[in-house]
């Protein structure tokens, strides 16, 4: 199981900001997901088919769009895709929403259903 902060809006994909303002926040988003990936020691399912991936939506508020939430999600599948050695394209994503709670968190398990 991988805990990481609530994405930012700043990765959401209607964000109108420029490459430059948001990629420090890419690569830090990317990061917090490789180095959580690592300390979970999770290893990748052998072979090259379908990794199975359940996320969990904690959002801060009531005020995001849940159909957006998955569209912020690409810098952590990076991180966690370069943890595992793998391509992000095998990840098979399940997604669920949860009640708000302070603050906001993803939990993402893999491998798992």
């Amino acid at each position: 199981m991988i805990e990481l902060p609530f994405p930012s809006s700043l990765l959401a994909g209607q964000n109108n900001k420029h490459f430059w303002k948001t990629r420090p926040v890419t690569n830090q988003h990317r990061e917090w997901a490789r180095l959580a990936t690592l300390a979970a020691g999770i290893v990748a399912p052998e072979g090259a088919g379908d990794i199975r991936v359940s996320v969990t939506f904690y959002p801060p508020n009531r005020r995001g769009d849940r159909v957006n939430f998955p569209n912020r999600m690409k810098a952590y599948w990076d991180g966690i895709a370069d943890a595992l050695k793998v391509n992000d394209s095998r990840f098979l994503p399940t997604y669920h929403f949860a009640e708000p709670v302070k603050g906001g968190r993803v939990v993402i398990v893999i491998g798992e259903g």
